[in-house]
């Protein structure tokens, strides 16, 4: 019997499609928020046009808000461009079944305009980009992400009726470790890892966290690009199962007062021969304390890669095992940057994304800021051993107002990246400063109607 939870090859699919099997395929990229966007295709349409020549989508995709408005300020996509095509072209590397939709199988797309050059601000491409400098040295990026939601009763209609206020979260109090606290959801959580193994991720595990409600399923790493890739299908493909199952789950950064949702991220780096290029004969290589020291470079210029929206910023709170110091330490969470494992397993975890990051500029920032450190042979300063909320160190960006002046001012970013990658994310937090500038909120509404 075949294997259903591998990943498809092209001929699979063609003797799935011609058996009845297989009816409809999705072909999506991630955008700038790290959403699957796209389209989907009659099976046979799909095997017989677009796998080898493509299909086309609005470059407004990759220039709109949250809420699919069109925004000026991009140099790549306007009005007075006409908002044209670009070609969505197919990696066949990524086709793979999805059981939470019958008959369906799914493959994501690498951007490209007409000429054939690739869409240089595609976050798939950003990243590519960094990966090919790493390669370059010899090197390739090993990445786990670590994913927190909270679940609802209330269905995504429901909450949407509601305003998102009043919701019933599935666990009434901090469930983190506990299996009673998981039982409750365990249908839920039960189906979203099998779902993921029929998609082909590799499911580790599932755990309670500590805000009601808030659960993390956990997925083995693997190279950068697949990691990047699988965690967009499973955030995409997580909210599509919990909306067949009646109840509502939610990665925004930040829900509550109580703690916020976070994307711990993980890597390693792997040499020509497949081992750890971090671990060395007493510890970490000179590679890792390079790479290391790259990370806390370029940590605050980064940070909006890490922390993209206004409300990721609402984590970094003292006490709240989200970071708020540019320091890293060996196994300590009070700080941006951990390092854990050893041997084979050595690696550091940063620390500082929420459930909102969209994981392909994550991982190109932390892949950009390792090089600056190796190219430069930065030195690592000494660990933190305590408490880095209260040791004096400098501090993450606390807006993205700070975060967004910081990447638009940044050496490090532009030589990274590029001056057309650096200016249009740049007018990503733009707009949203600006649409959150002009908003009236509930907080001025109880603060100011009656008693100012």
């Amino acid at each position: 019997m075949a294997d259903r939870t591998a990943p498809l090859s092209v001929e699979e699919l063609h003797a799935l499609v011609a058996g009845g099997e297989i009816d409809t395929v999705v072909l999506a990229f991630p955008d700038m928020q790290g959403r699957l966007q796209g389209k989907r295709f009659a099976a046979r349409f799909f095997l017989d046009e677009v796998l080898h020549h493509g299909a086309e989508g609005c470059d407004y995709l990759l220039a709109v808000d949250p809420e699919m408005n069109t925004v000026d300020g991009y140099a790549m996509s306007s009005w007075e461009r006409g908002y044209g095509d670009f070609a969505m072209r197919p990696d066949p590397a990524t086709l793979r079944r999805v059981p939470w939709h019958p008959g369906t199988a799914l493959l994501l797309a690498d951007l490209a305009w007409q000429d054939g050059s690739p869409v240089a601000v595609a976050p798939r491409q950003i990243l590519r980009r960094q990966l090919e400098r790493l390669a370059a040295l010899g090197y390739t990026a090993q990445v786990g992400t670590e994913l927190e939601f909270i679940v609802f009763k209330d269905s995504y209609e429901a909450a949407w009726d509601a305003g998102y206020r009043g919701l019933t979260p599935a666990n009434q109090y901090n469930v983190d470790y506990s299996i009673l606290g998981t039982g409750r959801v365990e249908p839920l959580l039960r189906r979203l890892r099998n779902d993921m193994a029929g998609a082909g991720l590799t499911v580790e595990s599932a755990k309670g966290e500590c805000n009601p409600g808030q659960h993390e399923i956990a997925f083995r790493y693997t190279e950068a690009l697949r990691t990047c890739d699988q965690h967009a299908l499973y955030k995409t493909g997580a909210k599509e199962i919990a909306a067949q199952e009646g109840v509502s789950i939610t990665f925004m950064a930040k829900y509550n007062e109580r703690e916020g949702n976070s994307c711990h991220i993980h890597l390693s780096l792997a040499d020509a021969d497949g081992r750890n290029a971090m671990a060395g004969p007493d510890g970490m290589s000179d590679v890792m304390r390079h790479f290391l020291a790259g990370q806390l470079a370029a940590l605050r210029d980064f940070c909006l890669l890490y922390a993209p929206n206004i409300n990721s910023y609402k984590r970094f709170q003292p006490g709240s095992f989200a970071p708020t110091a540019v320091a890293w330490g060996h196994d300590n969470r009070t700080c941006a940057l951990r390092v854990v494992g050893h041997g084979r397993s050595l690696r550091f975890e940063n620390r500082l994304p929420g459930g909102d990051v969209n994981p392909h500029l994550a991982v190109a920032a932390l892949v950009a800021a390792g090089l600056y450190g190796v190219e430069r042979q930065l030195e690592l300063p000494e660990p933190c051993a305590g408490n880095a909320y209260t040791a004096g160190f400098e501090h993450v960006p606390t807006t993205l107002r700070e975060a967004a002046g910081l990447w638009e001012n940044s050496e490090i970013a532009r030589a990274a990246f590029g001056e057309e990658v650096v200016a249009h994310y740049r007018n990503m937090a733009r707009v949203e400063l600006d649409a959150f500038d002009a908003a009236v909120t509930d907080w001025e509404l109880r603060r100011s109607f009656e008693r100012l």
